[in-house]
Parts: structure tokens; C-alpha cells; sequence
């Protein structure tokens, strides 16, 4: 049963198809952002569809496939979402590791995690620059496409050059990129692209780790298998997909001051969230939820009015004094 609550779809050119434009990431049920049981994220996943998601993000490094695993044990309970899953960083992350056979390899994998023949979405899981580039990579994939073992193929990156390199290939259907109240440098360039050659923008990270939720204090712990607390300074990956790449102290700062921009009745996320709806060219945005509350409540974003001009005014004016020094010119 799907309870609907005013979720808006949005057409994706080159996928053919509509998404919900608030969709599921699936990051957290992987377990890398501490424990989540099983029963628990497989409510999470019936809330978030009970709410109208019909998009959810996945990727077979997400808890070494457990992420995938759990979603396809939903697609097998009830089904009726597309699914995006992602493949390239089980290896060393260079280029010489981006070529056919091991595509074929992780796409094994990816479709008997899922439980399907074909895939939806596969993203390539930001691999290293060059391979952006690459005119065998995206042979391979084409090929990939061909023989039906995907549908269609985006790629997740880490800056705006590479979604830009990639938009230049006519069968790109999406990229992912982090796109957030912190992070607005996806506004010049890449969502006017992608708008144009009518692939989708998935907006990852939109609630900066957790800190445009407004939960957090200084004094807030992480668990030890937590990323937030063991990628902080970009130990284990790239640091922009923690925290957005903004010092935790810095990002509380800017939480303070985007507080006083929320109207009445909404929560922090939910502005943040319709921040990102509210952009040109944003497809779907995917929050992640570690209960079926938090999928509810983020799902209610989608039928919230657009926000006044002084709230975008707001959120820019905090971004250009507080964080555009730190984090624009590197992603």
C-alpha cells in the first residue's frame, strides 16, 4: 500500500522514466555508519515506499553488498521502486581496474545481491579522474547496456569537472553529486549541463552527514565503525563525503545560522531538504534514514511550499561568510 503524501515524480530525459523527488540513500544500512538491524532497515525501506519514494540509491561496497542484499530482500517482499546501485571501489582505485571483465564481475555480483537480471542504474562509484575520460570505459558500459544486464548507467563523482566531463557523453543518464546548503558549487555549471542534455542530478549528502539535522553539538560522539568519526579528516576517503568536507565545528556554526531561516512548522532537515528540491535541474535528492521515522519525515519534504526568496538568500549568505572559503574551490 503506498500512502502518498503529495510526493512529487520528476522525469529523468535520458532514463525515460519518472523518480520521486525525495528517494532513499542506502548508504547507512550498510552498517558504516554504526549497526542497523536487519528488521530495522527493512522498515526503513517500507516506510520510505509507504511515503511514495520510488527511487532508492544503493552500492555493492555499502557493507560489502549488505546494503544491496537488504534492498533486493525488499524488492522480493514487494518491489515497485527502481534501484541505483553503484560498483568500482571493492578494488585499488586506479584507472587499469576500470575495464570491462571487472565490470562484468561486479555486475554479477550487484544483480544476485538484488535478486534481478537487469539492473536499473549503475553508477561508476567515483573512480579515479581519468577514468571519466576513458572511451573504453564507456564502450564497456554501453556494451553493458546491450546485453541487458543494466538498463542504463550515470556516474557518482566528487567534483564538478568530472559530472562535467561525464555530461559530455550522450548516454550518461545521471550523476550523482554531494549538493547540500554547505556545498553549492553544483549550482554553476553542473545542473544547467545536466539539465540540458536532460540526465538526471542526484543529489547525495543532503543533509551533510547528518549535520543539517541539527541533532548535533560539540560535544556529540560518534561510534568507532562511524565515518564521521573515522574519515573526519579523510583517513579512510574522500573527506567531502564526510561532513560535506566542512570542520564539524565550522558546519555547527552554519547550522546556528540557517536555524533562523526555517519557517514555521518545518524541521532543519526538511528546509535543508527542500533547499534542494527548490534548485533547477535537481531529479531527486536521497537522504538516508536509520528508521522508518526519519524516512517518514524526510519523505514529508516533497509536499512542503517552495521556500521564500529570503530563506535561499539566507542559505547563500551563510555558505559565502562561512564556508565558501573552505570547500568551494575543491570539489
Amino acid at each position: 500500500m503506498c500512502l502518498d503524501r503529495g510526493m512529487e515524480n520528476r522525469k529523468i530525459a535520458r532514463l525515460g522514466r519518472e523518480v520521486s523527488v525525495v528517494g532513499l540513500g542506502c548508504w547507512q544500512l550498510g552498517a558504516d555508519w554504526g549497526e542497523v538491524d536487519e528488521k530495522d532497515a527493512l522498515a526503513v525501506l517500507h516506510a520510505a515506499a509507504d511515503a511514495g519514494v520510488t527511487f532508492f540509491d544503493t552500492a555493492d561496497v555499502y557493507g560489502d553488498g549488505r546494503s544491496e542484499q537488504l534492498v533486493g530482500r525488499f524488492l522480493a517482499e514487494r518491489g515497485g521502486v527502481f534501484v541505483a546501485t553503484k560498483m568500482g571501489r571493492l578494488v585499488e582505485q586506479v584507472p587499469e581496474n576500470y575495464v570491462a571483465a571487472n565490470f562484468r564481475e561486479w555486475n554479477d555480483r550487484s544483480r544476485r545481491n538484488l535478486g534481478v537480471d537487469t539492473l536499473d542504474l549503475v553508477q561508476l562509484h567515483c573512480p579515479p579522474t581519468p577514468v571519466y575520460s576513458s572511451d573504453a570505459v564507456y564502450d564497456a558500459l554501453d556494451a553493458m547496456v546491450d546485453e541487458g544486464r543494466i538498463k542504463a548507467y550515470g556516474v557518482s563523482v566528487e567534483t564538478c569537472e568530472e559530472a562535467l566531463t561525464a555530461l559530455a557523453r550522450p548516454n550518461v543518464a545521471s550523476v550523482q553529486i554531494i549538493l547540500n546548503c554547505l556545498r553549492l558549487k553544483p549550482l554553476e555549471r553542473v545542473l544547467p549541463a545536466a539539465a540540458e542534455a536532460g540526465a538526471g542530478i542526484i543529489a547525495r549528502v543532503p543533509l551533510a552527514s547528518g549535520l543539517l539535522s541539527g541533532r548535533y553539538t560539540a560535544d556529540t560522539k560518534f561510534a568507532e565503525n562511524d565515518h564521521r568519526n573515522f574519515n573526519r579528516h579523510g583517513e579512510a576517503f574522500d573527506v567531502g563525503e564526510t561532513f560535506s568536507g566542512v570542520p564539524f565545528e565550522v558546519g555547527l556554526e552554519a547550522v546556528e545560522r540557517l536555524r533562523g531561516l526555517v519557517p514555521p512548522g518545518q524541521t532543519l532537515a526538511q528546509f535543508a531538504l527542500r533547499w534542494i528540491i527548490d534548485q533547477p535541474g535537481v531529479s531527486t535528492v536521497i537522504p538516508g534514514a536509520r528508521n522508518p521515522g526519519q524516512a517518514t519525515a524526510n519523505t514529508a519534504a516533497a509536499a512542503l511550499p517552495p521556500l521564500p526568496p529570503e530563506a535561499l538568500a539566507g542559505v547563500r549568505e551563510t555558505y559565502d561568510d562561512l564556508v565558501r572559503p573552505l570547500v568551494h574551490d575543491r570539489w
